[in-house]
């Protein structure tokens, strides 16, 4: 039998301020803004699955899972993890399924990198491999010579980078040249030598949850039940992780939205989305652009799928997503600062 908590019956501002000082309510990830007042107990035993919500009172009957989701969480790459950041989106690949080909230079790529650091992205993701849907992997060489100069060229101007990548080559060349970050679309599982590189670097990593290699993960992908088999391949990464010498204050998570799911996949996760606050790390939420946005309004060009993105990132950050992956740094910016300002007036927003 194992046992879940997911937070539910989230209050923000000052009555979440109150509610965990009268001892009411819970912290959200850590958070000073979100607190949760109830929580949906979900025992699983193989294929049967049993869901009950009990009060806040009665989680605490259940200290280590509830220590897990009210831990604040420390600074992630040098980044206070109390409001949520921003990481921007630069693509160096002729082939991704958004902007594919539009940063075809190593000047295009730092310039665009650097435009979205003065719309306020907080980190910048910089990928050479695109992991689209039917996507094809290229050679660790061809990854090296796409992003290297950028990584280098973003980092030396003071900027916190992220690299995009699967492969332990790529890990160890780009934190060399002042990558801060190790974004994993295969949460450090492509490659047996990845978990030493990564903990040989000692850089924080994002993990990610993706089922099947990219090329076919979109080809009938099936789950028990989504929310549960994600969390615990995650709950499993993490723990490979710490093995190799990766700390849990090192790690966040991501739920891979897209990748391998089908639309209600996606749906539901976004739905169930505190749960993954039981993890006990950094929460990160990518779901810019992609398709089962593009399906839910209609709009078939992913490069126009903006506010439907917005909206997105906007329901992970109120579900308590510390770092959000996006294209589109300004519109979710200032949609961001609308929406924590109304929900904590007494903050000063992002």
């Amino acid at each position: 039998m194992t046992l879940y908590l997911r937070p539910l019956s989230l209050l923000y501002g000052p009555d979440a301020r109150r509610a965990i000082a009268a001892g009411q309510g819970g912290a959200l990830g850590g958070s000073d803004f979100i607190a949760f007042t109830q929580a949906e107990l979900i025992e699983r035993d193989g294929a049967h699955v049993r869901r009950s919500v009990i009060p806040y009172a009665e989680a605490r009957n259940h200290g280590e899972r509830l220590a897990l989701i009210e831990s604040p969480r420390p600074d992630f790459a040098g980044l206070a993890m109390g409001r949520p950041k921003l990481m921007g989106i630069v693509n160096v690949t002729p082939d991704s399924f958004s902007d594919g080909g539009e940063l075809a230079t190593t000047v295009e790529a730092v310039a665009h990198g650097l435009g979205l650091a003065g719309e306020g992205a907080d980190i910048l993701d910089i990928g050479g491999e695109s992991t689209r849907p039917g996507s094809d992997a290229v050679t660790a060489d061809q990854e090296i010579a796409r992003i290297l100069p950028v990584i280098g060229a973003l980092a030396k101007g003071g900027h916190c980078v992220s690299v995009d990548t699967r492969k332990p080559q790529v890990m160890r060349r780009t934190a060399a040249v002042g990558a801060a970050i190790i974004n994993d679309v295969s949460a450090l599982s492509y490659d047996s030598d990845s978990l030493k590189a990564a903990a040989d670097v000692d850089l924080p990593v994002v993990i990610m949850h993706s089922q099947g290699d990219p090329k076919t993960m979109q080809v009938n992908p099936v789950y028990d039940d989504v929310t549960l088999d994600v969390f615990d391949m995650l709950a499993g990464r993490i723990a490979a992780c710490e093995a190799a010498g990766i700390p849990r204050r090192l790690i966040a998570i991501d739920p891979g939205i897209g990748f391998g799911k089908t639309f209600r996949h996606n749906l539901t996760l976004l739905n169930e989305l505190t749960l993954f606050h039981g993890l006990g790390a950094v929460l990160l939420v990518g779901l810019s652009r992609k398709a089962f946005t593009g399906a839910l309004t209609a709009e078939k060009n992913a490069g126009q799928r903006v506010f439907g993105s917005v909206g997105g990132a906007l329901h992970a950050a109120l579900n308590g997503a510390q770092i959000l992956r996006v294209h589109d740094v300004k519109g979710t910016r200032q949609a961001l600062a609308v929406a924590l300002a109304a929900a904590d007036p007494e903050s000063s927003g992002l």
